[in-house]
């Protein structure tokens, strides 16, 4: 029992990266009806710009330019991060997915891909080919509980993560933008011609999804230093299948599918080798999908709405 809940702290966290970065890719589908193939690549991108704020910001306390805590730079980092990652998504749908929006579906997705290699190319040209390792911002501290190590690094990436999550949830079904938002999903004709600006709510949308995924890309530097210019691959590409798994527009199905993905990767890696590990995690989600195609709490009738 006691390897059993170390591995279910260890999915939390991991499930929290997942879940964070799975909401992009559903709020921008839920409202547009397409996928952004380069949000991966902004979560690397919110990473980076994490580490070069973070670095800054610890470098102007050791000169004594400024006196923080390791606390503070971290929260400021996560909302200076934030800012400027949102920036990059609201760019990314100005130049990349506005001009596309009536054209077919498969031209989005070319596009999307195009835009994530963009991002990781002019990675390597600026930072270079190197890793480069997110500074220590908060003393990792052990906790021994019943025999189960938990750090409060690891506390904190789920807390801050749930936070998040059930801050957007408030936003959207609580605020003006967020009820303007939920329209647009249940029909991109109709809700315009009410006076709903569409390009301001795709902005918005591209903003949202990508300060949240700076937010993940700083809690897996905090958790994993080492940052690469194709650490996005992966886990966009998972976090995607986080999204489908989830229901078009949920974000509750996107956070529960987030944490279920990091749950099945963790337990499965526990019970057989390592090399079996996404074999097994997704031929899971498979057969999942084959009983529930439309997700957890995805709808049947909103797959054709706009097809």
């Amino acid at each position: 029992m006691t390897y059993f809940f170390q591995n279910l702290v260890n999915a939390l966290q991991w499930g929290s990266f997942y879940a964070l970065i799975a909401l992009g890719y559903s709020m921008v589908y839920s409202i547009l009806m397409l996928f952004n193939f380069a949000h991966g690549d902004i979560f690397m991108v919110g990473a980076y710009i994490g580490f070069g704020v973070a670095t800054g910001l610890v470098a102007l306390t050791s000169y004594g330019a400024i006196v923080l805590p390791g606390w503070m730079i971290l929260v400021l980092t996560i909302m200076i991060s934030m800012f400027l990652t949102s920036l990059v998504g609201v760019i990314v749908e100005r130049v990349g997915y506005r001009p596309l929006r009536d054209a077919p579906r498969a031209s989005a997705a070319i596009t999307g891909l195009m835009i994530g290699i963009i991002l990781e190319t002019g990675n390597l040209a600026i930072m270079g080919a190197t890793r480069v390792s997110f500074p220590p911002l908060i003393q990792s501290v052990t906790y021994d509980i019943g025999g189960v190590f938990v750090t409060n690094k690891k506390i904190m990436i789920v807390v801050v993560s749930l936070l998040f999550m059930f801050a957007l949830h408030l936003f959207v079904q609580r605020s003006r933008w967020g009820m303007a938002m939920r329209a647009m999903a249940f029909d991109y004709v109709v809700v315009p011609l009410m006076g709903v600006p569409i390009n301001t709510i795709a902005a918005m949308t591209f903003a949202i999804g990508s300060g949240l995924a700076a937010v993940a890309g700083i809690l897996f530097g905090v958790a994993y230093p080492v940052l690469d210019p194709y650490m996005g691959i992966v886990f966009g590409w998972k976090a995607f299948v986080a999204a489908i798994l989830g229901g078009r527009g949920s974000i509750m199905g996107a956070t529960l599918a987030g944490f279920l993905l990091g749950f099945i990767e963790i337990f499965v890696a526990m019970a057989f080798p390592s090399t079996l590990r996404d074999l097994i995690a997704y031929s899971i989600i498979l057969l999942i999908l084959a009983f529930r195609p439309h997700g957890f709490f995805g709808e049947a009738y909103s797959a054709r709405l706009r097809l």
